[in-house]
């Protein structure tokens, strides 16, 4: 796991105790640059540090330097006034950095002039490597990804690379950067890796739920003043016969009237680790004053923003497989290559969509407009409404409009829900803070496709049908074949 810290960094490493700073520069008498994972029954766990015998679990801040530069760069305070005396910009600390939505996220803060730090163990570029998956996108390390920032920008984003399932990292991370808000993508986001096997259910829950948990306990004991923006998921309100509020329902029961947390229906130990999430935020709010938003998202599209065009090293993950890809994602990754479009089952299936663009606009909204002291707002963001079979129609005629000729199948729903129901979600809250939504356009498909035929050459057209089963999940962990 060398190549996880780049030679061309900075690292400040602290074990609880005394911190000092190193620039590995590849000689014997630096800290080696040789960070392996420490075994566990969990598929990934922390960072440790060998040195001789002795191993000791440590912080790692890597802040990247310009490749040309050799002179240590010295720390210095983001806390300071600025030549026009306003106040200093935000402290935003996103974990789950290096991911889809968390990757796009940091760009967009810091080029809004927040002062930003990524939290990340990397674990999702060891699931492909575990799952034999590859993004349609090539992707840069996150410590090129920063470099190029830097340098095109001039806007430095700090790195701390960790898990936050380990409380002393998480610890050590809040003392140093001090957050002023806290972007939480740091969560195994897919329902179907969560029912591959036993031990990826396990993962999934003890990651999302501990993981989450660490975090409030964290902004209890180092940041009360800080500011949790949690991204839940739309998946933990089910598909009711009836609307869906943005978190709360008012309700009268035998005379009595009162207003009360959404009832939850989650599909899979995925989803069912949001709710747990989302339990546990409620109740710290209540209890010791946690000040909360959780953006219950829908399902994501697009891979382009603002800043990820600035650079091909800045370039966002897109996943097409059946495990990580999303429906409209992996349709038009499809019908790029020719490939039927897979519908599962009848594909009534209704969720609310959106643009990676609001994603990063629903965030800056949530962060800009915080919650009281106490209050645990939830706000459901999503911009449209599609079944699958009103995307499928939809790449269908945006492909044919670019000569592709694209076809549609159903195949058996490998989930356990319903392929035909009501939906209607309440969404509102956003729209009022200022979200202007990218709706979905031809202009866009037509982009996203062409997207997709630039990188087709990348494609492993064996990952596209769905092979995970939410009625056979065993207690034998799957693994991959070469």
């Amino acid at each position: 796991m060398a190549h996880l810290l780049s030679t061309y960094c900075s690292l400040k490493i602290t074990s609880g105790r005394n911190p000092y700073s190193k620039q590995l520069n590849g000689s014997s008498n630096a800290v080696p640059a040789f960070f392996p994972l420490k075994t566990s029954n969990l598929p990934f766990r922390r960072f440790v540090v060998q040195r001789g015998k002795r191993q000791r679990i440590c912080t790692v801040h890597a802040t990247t330097v310009p490749l040309d530069q050799e002179t240590l760069t010295q720390p210095s305070s983001i806390y300071h006034q600025n030549s026009n005396g306003s106040s200093p910009p935000k402290r935003v600390m996103v974990i789950g950095g290096d991911g889809y939505c968390g990757w796009a996220t940091a760009l967009h803060l810091s080029n809004k002039n927040y002062e930003v730090a990524i939290v990340d163990n990397l674990v999702r570029r060891l699931f492909d490597h575990q799952l034999g998956l590859d993004s349609l996108t090539p992707i840069s390390s996150i410590h090129t990804r920063i470099r190029r920032w830097k340098s095109i920008t001039g806007k430095s984003i700090q790195l701390y690379i960790g898990d936050i399932c380990d409380f002393e990292f998480l610890s050590e991370s809040f003392k140093s950067f001090e957050p002023d808000a806290v972007v939480h993508f740091g969560e195994q986001r897919s329902a179907p890796y969560s029912m591959i096997d036993r031990s990826r259910a396990v993962f999934t829950q003890h990651n999302n739920v501990i993981g989450t948990l660490n975090v409030l306990f964290a902004i209890k004991e180092f940041r009360e003043q800080c500011h949790l923006v949690k991204l839940g998921t739309m998946g933990e309100y089910g598909t009711p016969n009836i609307d869906i509020e943005e978190g709360y329902i008012t309700i009268t029961h035998n005379g009595r009237t009162d207003t009360l947390p959404y009832p939850k229906q989650a599909s899979s130990f995925y989803h069912l680790s949001k709710v747990h999430d989302s339990n546990n935020i409620a109740f710290t709010c209540k209890a010791w004053g946690i000040k909360a938003t959780d953006l219950n998202q829908g399902v994501v599209y697009g891979v382009r923003t603002d800043e990820t065009e600035m650079h091909e090293e800045l370039c966002n993950r897109l996943d097409y497989d059946a495990v990580f890809g999303t429906a409209l994602n992996r349709f038009c990754v499809q019908a790029a290559v020719g490939h039927p479009l897979t519908v599962y089952g009848k594909g009534g299936q209704t969720r609310g969509y959106l643009d990676i663009r609001d994603t990063v606009q629903c965030v800056e909204l949530a962060i800009a407009n915080p919650a009281q002291r106490g209050e645990f707002r939830v706000f459901n963001q999503f911009t449209e409404q599609f079944s699958v079979n009103e995307l499928a129609s939809l790449v269908t005629k945006a492909g044919k409009k670019l000569g592709l000729d694209v076809q549609t199948i159903s195949v058996p729903n490998p989930r356990v829900e319903a392929e035909e129901h009501y939906y209607n979600a309440k969404h509102t809250k956003l729209v009022e803070l200022g979200l202007k939504p990218h709706l979905l356009s031809d202009s866009l498909l037509d982009s996203l496709l062409n997207f997709a035929i630039k990188f087709r050459d990348r494609v492993d057209t064996k990952q596209i049908m769905p092979s995970v089963s939410w009625r056979k999940i065993g207690v034998k962990q799957k693994t991959v074949s070469a």
